[in-house]
């Protein structure tokens, strides 16, 4: 098995200290928003072998076992990331395989460069994900029921937001959520500025159920991003709870610091809080228009000890071991590949001793014996 070394993104939403204080080490100053642990080109871990790119592409077999690599490909076909969001990441939205392969192939025939600013899909793949709190984390997820929005939006006394209002009571709920969304999204941005400003001040001085919002416009102030977010779900995990992001699930993480796994794509599709490129058009296509509850996710506990975070898709399987002074030596040998990470005590894998926020990459089939006191996320595949 191999020791990872992992590059930390420093995007500007990035908390400044909590990836530092799992690690223990001190501070930049600067931002410190991502970890990155696998075989993404973009950061690849490294290992004593190169990059776990390099390693993987050099005997796919080998490392990611028969059934997954005939499965999924010659590659690592998740991404395990550390994520601290000290302010709101952009409200965005993933499509589904399909809708990524037909996007994909769409650019391609067009010629649209891949690192264009206006280019919605870098890959053919989808990119549902999970997020898991390390510490009390906010978010928003998938959309609220349409009458319950209007209320909310009712009783900020905003004048220029009553046509929003009379539009989520007017029609079904599929239709009232695309319709406000589209609204909001293709308003005059002069207006939509200065509703947006009426809207943070009252959010602002009423508090409360509105307090998420106040703090979202506070970073991004005029942007209608901030009134999309308000149909949204807020969500609060404890430590140790999970959500789930499928398809076309409208989300945005606001505060916190989680452990998050995906499968290994770049496409996102943003609605707002964000100077980047908003695709109005492939966004409505994309978007799932169903109210619902967020559906927060506690681990499924097996009798060997393994905490597993059950979702329906087969690219990513992400479960945890709180292991207790003294629980003796477990074995963790799959045929499939494996990141383990610490984030909690100390963890013995094999010959290396973890502490929080280490991590190692463990090829298909290889025996794995774990031993010590703390948490360890086990990231693997399903075959």
């Amino acid at each position: 098995m191999d020791r990872l070394d992992n590059t930390v993104r420093p995007y500007a939403w990035g908390s400044t200290t909590a990836i530092p204080a799992l690690l223990g080490t001190e501070p930049t100053g600067e931002p410190q928003a991502e970890m990155w642990m696998g075989a993404h080109p973009g950061a690849p871990s490294r290992t004593g072998r190169g990059t776990l790119a390099e390693v993987v592409a050099a005997d796919p077999e080998k490392e990611l076992g028969a059934a997954s690599a005939a499965k999924f490909g010659p590659r690592l076909p998740f991404l395990l990331k550390l994520l601290a969001a000290g302010a709101p990441l952009s409200l965005q939205v993933h499509p589904d395989l399909a809708q990524a392969r037909q996007g994909y192939e769409d650019e391609e025939r067009r010629s649209v460069p891949l690192d264009a600013p206006h280019r919605n899909y870098k890959d053919a793949n989808h990119k549902p994900e999970l997020i898991c709190a390390l510490t009390e984390f906010d978010g928003l997820c998938g959309f609220r029921a349409p009458a319950e929005t209007a209320d909310l939006l009712d009783g900020l006394g905003v004048a220029s937001l009553k046509p929003y209002v009379d539009l989520l009571r007017a029609h079904p709920e599929d239709a009232a959520l695309r319709e406000v969304l589209t609204a909001i999204l293709t308003a005059d941005p002069e207006e939509m500025s200065r509703t947006v400003t009426e809207t943070a001040a009252a959010c602002d001085r009423l508090g409360g159920a509105y307090a998420p919002y106040a703090d979202i416009a506070h970073h991004y102030p005029g942007d209608p991003g901030v009134l999309a977010a308000m149909l949204l779900n807020h969500v609060r995990l404890q430590p140790g709870e999970a959500l789930f992001l499928g398809a076309g699930i409208p989300h945005a993480y606001l505060d916190g610091l989680g452990v998050e796994i995906m499968a290994n794509s770049d496409n996102v599709l943003r609605c707002g809080l964000t100077p980047k490129h908003v695709d109005v058009p492939e966004l409505l296509r994309v978007v799932r228009f169903e109210a619902g509850d967020p559906g927060i996710l506690r681990p499924e506990a097996s009798p060997d000890g393994e905490e597993v975070y059950d979702t329906p898709i087969d690219e990513f399987r992400l479960s945890r071991y709180v292991l207790p002074e003294g629980s003796g030596v477990h074995d963790l040998t799959l045929p499939t590949p494996q990141i383990l990470l610490c984030t909690a005590g100390t963890v013995r894998v094999g010959e290396h001793e973890l502490a929080p926020g280490r991590s190692v990459f463990v090829p298909a089939g290889e025996k794995t014996g774990v031993s010590g006191a703390g948490t360890l996320f086990r990231a693997t595949v399903l075959v």
